[in-house]
């Protein structure tokens, strides 16, 4: 299954080691990158593993909110970082692919390496 989630990047002016702080209020995940390309990374791997693990527990994943309702979301906590000040961008997630991803990796931890 494909979804987009609206995620909200916003670059902080201080000596951050990770400038770029991300949130996807769909998901409630908030992450950081380096880069505003690292940003969007972290939120597409936070969003697929938030994901797979909500299917694992037998939880709806969350449908993905319009502009206007994400905008809303992230609005209503504005406390510590205000998220609407950021940059609005789309990050795509295909959960089905990401699993296989995460499988693929687990598997080759499990192999004995002679």
């Amino acid at each position: 299954m494909k979804q987009v989630y609206p995620t909200f990047i916003l670059k902080v002016e201080d000596s951050s080691e990770h400038p770029f702080l991300v949130c996807v209020p769909d998901m409630d995940i908030f992450t950081e990158g380096d880069t505003f390309a690292d940003a969007i990374e972290m939120a597409r791997d936070a969003i697929g593993l938030t994901g797979i693990s909500m299917e694992d527990q037998k939880e709806e994943i969350p449908a993905p909110s319009d502009q206007d309702t994400a905008i809303k979301k992230v609005q209503q906590d504005t406390e510590i970082v205000d998220f609407s000040k950021g940059i609005l961008t789309y990050v795509d997630v295909d959960f089905s692919e990401y699993r296989k991803k995460v499988d693929t990796k687990t598997v080759r931890r499990n192999v004995a390496v002679p």
